[in-house]
């Protein structure tokens, strides 16, 4: 096959490879997940794929935390090794030319050889942002969890504060996670609400956008799904905040809500120390309420 003529030249250094680190946004709604599958309908698939075309040599990633079919990415950070030298700028413009307009390279970066977009993570984030409103979603669709009944802003406050520390968060974890231990440290649970409309109140109460943010060393499979499903119990008046304690002390799935759905779930990415000088947020961030 001819290689892609990507209009740059093709600096090598033979015997050298050098780490680049990746910034990458997406919405998830069409893709099957981050990982890799034979189905080629993973983010990571369209990303190597696309990496590979402008490099025109196969290009292996590593991220920084994998997302499951239907969340999206804010600031997924990959880093993959090449013999190619080239300005940051081009790894950026030449990769997104290969790719669907749903996926986007946010920034690229030369780092040491010691870094590891997963292992050097110290922390990560996600949102999780639900429209409250009578009526369901409809050009965010796909992009917001939905309830249809006001929620309660103190008492879901109140459930989540029980949540921070080091925990055994067996019972938020999916039967098929793969994590080695599920004892995790949550740092910061913070809940926030804003209007969704100046529409007068329908069915007794306004729309609003209701946005949660989690940050924690590292977070299990449905992990924070199955959280959102616990808060939104308590928020309806269907649990009272201390269960979430009891659904915490039980370690067993059985006994919490059940998954939420992952439309607004974001994954805002990791945490690095600043010694790797990485970016801290992309643009995407900005447009969530």
């Amino acid at each position: 096959m001819r290689p892609v003529d990507s209009g740059i030249p093709q600096d090598t250094a033979p015997g050298h490879l050098s780490r680049v680190a990746m910034g990458v946004a997406y919405s998830g709604q069409r893709y099957n997940g981050w990982q890799s599958q034979l189905s080629g309908n993973t983010i990571q698939d369209h990303l190597e794929a696309a990496l590979g075309r402008f490099a025109t040599h196969r290009v292996s990633t590593l991220c920084a935390g994998r997302t499951d079919a239907g969340v999206h990415g804010l600031m997924q950070v990959v880093h993959f090794d090449t013999p190619l030298h080239r300005p940051a700028s081009s790894w950026v413009r030449g990769t997104n030319t290969f790719l669907p307009p749903d996926i986007a390279v946010q920034w690229a970066q030369p780092v040491p050889d010691g870094f590891h977009a997963r292992a050097s993570a110290i922390a990560r984030r996600y949102a999780y942002v639900l429209l409250q409103s009578p009526v369901r979603p409809s050009v965010d669709a796909g992009r917001v969890g939905w309830v249809f009944y006001p929620l309660d802003h103190a008492a879901m406050s109140q459930a989540a504060q029980q949540l921070l520390g080091e925990h055994d968060f067996t019972s938020f974890r999916a039967s098929a996670c793969q994590a080695k231990s599920p004892i995790k440290t949550l740092q910061r649970i913070d809940i926030t609400r804003t209007p969704a409309t100046e529409a007068e109140p329908s069915e007794g109460f306004a729309p609003c956008y209701w946005r949660f943010e989690f940050e924690a060393n590292a977070f299990l499979h449905h992990m924070i799904r199955n959280i959102m499903g616990c808060l939104i119990a308590v928020g309806q008046g269907k649990k009272p905040p201390e269960w979430v304690s009891e659904v915490l002390a039980a370690r067993s799935r059985d006994v919490a809500a059940p998954t939420f759905s992952p439309d607004g779930l974001y994954f805002q990415g990791p945490v690095y120390e600043p010694r790797w000088g990485l970016p801290s947020r992309t643009a995407a961030y900005d447009w969530l309420p």
